[in-house]
Formats: C-alpha cells, sequence, structure tokens
C-alpha cells in the first residue's frame, strides 16, 4: 500500500467512512449468498420454482428500489447532513437483518426475499451519500486513492461476506440461526462504525425534495444527461454492472450443474473474483497514476472480453460427472482445466478493477458539488435498469430459451465488446473539454 492510501487509510476523515461502506458491503453479501445458497441446495421450501428462476428473482428483487428510489435518495443527501443520514440508515438495517432472521429461522422463502428487497432500498438510500461524500472528505489529488481503496475494500467486503455467507451454511448443517446472528452482528458493527463519521456541510440546504420518485427519476437523469460527459460516464459504469450481475448471479449455478462442486466451492470462485477486483483497483491506481484519467479504461475493457471468452472455453472442457459434489480438495486434484475457470474469473475481476476505478472518480469529478449526490442517484438508477435488463436477460436465455451457461457469457463477451468500443470513442474527446469541478 503506498503512503498516500495508508495515511488515508488512519485518517479521522476517510477511515470511519471506508469502514461503514465496507460492514455494509459485507453484509449484503453475507445474506445474498446465504440466500442463494439455500434456494440453490434447497435448504428451504422452494415453492416448485426452477432454482435459475429463483436466483436471478433474487437479484432482480435487490436491484429493483434502486430503480424507484435512487432519485428520491439522492435529493435527501444533498438537502440533510450526511452524517447524521449514514447512521440512521444503519439503524435500518439492524431492523432489516432482523425481518430476514425471521425467514431464514421460519424457513419463510418469501420472507427472505423480502428483506432483500428492503437491503436493496437500504442500500440505495446509502449510495448517494458513500460517493457523493468522497470528493467531500478527500483532496483531489486523493480521489483516485480514495476510490480505489473504496473499491479495494468493497471487493475485499464482497469477498468476504460470501465466502462467509458460504462457510455458516456449510458448516451449520441446516440450522439458519448461526447465519441469522452473522448478519444481524455485522449490521451492528456498521452502525458503530458510522457513529465516528465527521459531520458533513449540507451541499443543498434550500432543495424541496419531490417526494414523487417517477418524477423525480425522469428529472434526474435528464439533468444528468445534458452534461454529457457525465451521462457518458454513468453509461459505462451501467454497464460494467450488467456485465457483473450477469457472471456473478449465475456462479452458483455454474457451480452446481457445470463443476458438479459443493457451496465451498462457490465461494472460492467468488473469492477469486473479489480478490481479481482488488488487485485490479490497487494496480490500477498505481499504474494510472493519481491524476483523474481514462487510460486504464481501454485496458479493463478488453479484458472483460477476452477473459470472458477464455471462462466460456474453459467450460467447455470440464468433464461430465455424476455422483458426490467435488468438494474444494477435490476442485484442485481433479485436473488442470478447474485451474483454467479459476483463472479465467480472476482476470476477469483484475480487468473490472481497471474499467470501474477510473469512471467512479470522473464521475465523482466532473459532477457539479451542488447537485452531486444526485448525480450519483442517476447513477444508481442506470444501474439498476442494466442490472435488471441482467437479470431478465439472464432468465431469458438460461430458462426460457434453455440455452447453455456458457453460451449467456459467449453472448455478454461479445457485447461488452461493442459497448465498451462505442463508450471510449464518445468518452475521449468529451473529457478534453469538460471542467473538473474539484479544481473549481
Amino acid at each position: 500500500m503506498m503512503k498516500q492510501d495508508e495515511q488515508l487509510m488512519t485518517s479521522r476523515r476517510f477511515a470511519p467512512m471506508f469502514l461503514t461502506q465496507f460492514f455494509g458491503a459485507l453484509n449484503d453479501n453475507v445474506y445474498k449468498q446465504a440466500l442463494l445458497l439455500v434456494i440453490t441446495y434447497g435448504l428451504i421450501q422452494q415453492q416448485n420454482t426452477p432454482v435459475s428462476t429463483l436466483n436471478n428473482l433474487a437479484a432482480l428483487l435487490f436491484i429493483l428500489p434502486y430503480f424507484f428510489f435512487s432519485a428520491t435518495a439522492g435529493q435527501i443527501a444533498d438537502r440533510y447532513e450526511r452524517s447524521q443520514l449514514i447512521r440512521f440508515i444503519k439503524i435500518l438495517e439492524i431492523v432489516i437483518m432482523l425481518i430476514g432472521s425471521a425467514g431464514f429461522l421460519l424457513g419463510n422463502l418469501w420472507l427472505l426475499l423480502l428483506a432483500l428487497f428492503l437491503m436493496g432500498t437500504h442500500s440505495t438510500c446509502f449510495g448517494p451519500i458513500k460517493y457523493a461524500i468522497l470528493p467531500e472528505i478527500l483532496k483531489p489529488q486523493e480521489l483516485m486513492s480514495g476510490n480505489a481503496l473504496f473499491q479495494s475494500g468493497t471487493s475485499i467486503a464482497i469477498l468476504l461476506g460470501m465466502v462467509l455467507g458460504g462457510a455458516v451454511i456449510a458448516t451449520s448443517e441446516g440450522n439458519l440461526l448461526w447465519i441469522s446472528i452473522t448478519v444481524i452482528t455485522i449490521a451492528c458493527l456498521g452502525y458503530l462504525c458510522s457513529r465516528f463519521i465527521l459531520p458533513q456541510k449540507v451541499a443543498a440546504p434550500d432543495l424541496k425534495i419531490n417526494w414523487n420518485f417517477i418524477q423525480t427519476s425522469l428529472e434526474t437523469l435528464t439533468y444528468a444527461k445534458r452534461i454529457p460527459v457525465i451521462f457518458i460516464v454513468l453509461l459505462g459504469n451501467s454497464w460494467y454492472w450488467f456485465y457483473g450481475a450477469t457472471y456473478l448471479t449465475q456462479i452458483p449455478q455454474l457451480t452446481l450443474q457445470n463443476l458438479h462442486a459443493s457451496e465451498n466451492v462457490v465461494s472460492l470462485l467468488l473469492t477469486f473474483f473479489s480478490v481479481g477486483i482488488g488487485i485490479g483497483s490497487l494496480l490500477c491506481r498505481k499504474i494510472g497514476g493519481i491524476e483523474i484519467n481514462i487510460k486504464m479504461v481501454p485496458y479493463g475493457a478488453i479484458g472483460l472480453t477476452i477473459f470472458a471468452l477464455y471462462l466460456a472455453a474453459s467450460l467447455s472442457f470440464v468433464p461430465e460427472r455424476t455422483g458426490d459434489l467435488l468438494s474444494l480438495k477435490d476442485i484442485f486434484t481433479q485436473g488442470a482445466v478447474y485451474y483454467h475457470v479459476m483463472l479465467a474469473v480472476t482476470l476477469l475481476g483484475i480487468s473490472g478493477g481497471f474499467y470501474i476505478v477510473p469512471l467512479y472518480a470522473m464521475m465523482q469529478a466532473y459532477s457539479p458539488r451542488s447537485h452531486r449526490a444526485r448525480v450519483v442517484a442517476a447513477n444508481n438508477i442506470l444501474n439498476a435498469v442494466f442490472m435488471v435488463s441482467s437479470a431478465i436477460f439472464s432468465i431469458l436465455i438460461l430458462s426460457i430459451l434453455k440455452i447453455d451457461i456458457k453460451i449467456l457469457f459467449t453472448i455478454t463477451a461479445v457485447l461488452s465488446a461493442i459497448f465498451s468500443f462505442w463508450l471510449l470513442k464518445r468518452l475521449k474527446p468529451l473529457l478534453e473539454n469538460a471542467p473538473n469541478t474539484l479544481e473549481d
């Protein structure tokens, strides 16, 4: 870790916000991973619905609040003092995890899905605050470092969350009390960290909040579209979330059906993906420097296509199996093809780090300060649209058309190449003429 990164991680300005975000992302992924595993491996009643449909439905429910509530959340984040808002949101997280725990303990799938929807709502409210607050607590020359640390920390939280969620489910032998205790404890830790976030200046104290979320969403998107460089960056961010959701949501099904492996192997693959994102985020900062620029994005875009094709090709060589599911030990002793799958997943994560860190820094740097949280809200709305599209796209390919998951990955890789070419062609000339608001 570079000296500037170490200074940020020990700073009262940055550390409490980082840790609050970390525990929030950790809990999201512990809960989501546990839910996907109890669905995939039949630990609760599934109402005779196909596993792939339930997994993608879960992804859809988590994302829908971003579409409906992001614009209002952005207005609230600009209108009120943000450290107090964060603490209120963290209290809500504890309440939501109590609802989710009731779902686990009662074996009620629909109660679990309700809690997942509410967690999506919680994250929707937190999102505009966390990205709008970074330019306020960081100096302009710290923004790339701060975003790299945020992305790396989030990746580690995703990694630990998925591994922890999988490990608790795998070792508790069907006793879902332990996963309930886990998610409630993490929610409490997030609240405690939020108590140390410094008070922030209110960005738009005279803003009148419009509670009509449809009208507000359209106004927020219209505002973002009027700033061409912002809108193109937001589309780039949103494509990344379409791409990531398409892959991550299918990993439990891929592990069971293609690799014929256990829950622990799901956690292993997600670990490699998350570690890859963390490595890519830090390398992006180290190679790209502290100046906000686009030069690492093309490398990430190329990797997102090439290594997706590599993953699909690797899966084609996995032998068909029957009998007991492969364990973690088996995966490392059954042949090189499994190493290729793990390497492909890791390289996808690294490419994602190269791609997303500069785009998030650009979103913050080129957003007007008075509207920064609402720009983040516009980003979240578009992310939601793309991620909902990802869930529908995956359900169509896998459940309705019954096409193999390797074909889904290949189609997504080709679409990524086309979109990234368009993005880079449009974005480069816009950046040359756009004012950096952090330098005003």
